[in-house]
């Protein structure tokens, strides 16, 4: 690795494969929400009710990939469709009281995980790391052209 670029792809690569590691699935454990559905309540969370065109924009994946997830998430109870809030033809996906405690759940769930890794570090390092941790994903997310909203 010859420069420094080359070790944030490996190092980035590496974050991609551990961090399911964190909080791996206890046996049994049928409460954990999967990857895309974790995901896509997080941004309902924090966006609030969206249609699968605004999804499709978010996320740039294609209707038919968001109509399977979203299906899968009706079924489990975790979204809902409402009417659109601002009166608009198209019915919303919002997060139910089942969807935000299963988010909540796997969140605290990561966080554990998180502290648990950085259990040696100093409060000024894990600081350190997250405003530049933040300063990545905005970057990119400026490069891509989608914005995530931040509460």
């Amino acid at each position: 690795m010859d420069k420094p670029v080359d070790l944030i792809e490996f190092e980035t690569m590496l974050l991609g494969r551990y961090m399911h590691l964190l909080t791996p699935r206890a046996r049994g454990c049928t409460d954990r929400l999967d990857r895309s559905a974790y995901l896509l309540l997080s941004r309902i969370q924090t966006q609030g009710p969206m249609t699968i065109g605004e999804l499709s924009a978010a996320f740039g994946l294609d209707a038919s990939t968001l109509n399977r997830q979203t299906a899968a998430m009706l079924r489990a109870g975790v979204v809902e469709r409402v009417p659109d809030p601002e009166g608009g033809i198209a019915r919303k996906f919002a997060i139910t009281h089942e969807g935000e405690r299963r988010l909540e759940a796997d969140r605290a769930r990561n966080v554990n995980g998180l502290l648990k890794v950085m259990a040696d570090w100093t409060p000024e390092e894990v600081a350190d790391f997250a405003a530049h941790l933040s300063r990545f994903n905005r970057d990119i997310e400026s490069v891509d052209g989608r914005q995530w909203p931040r509460g």
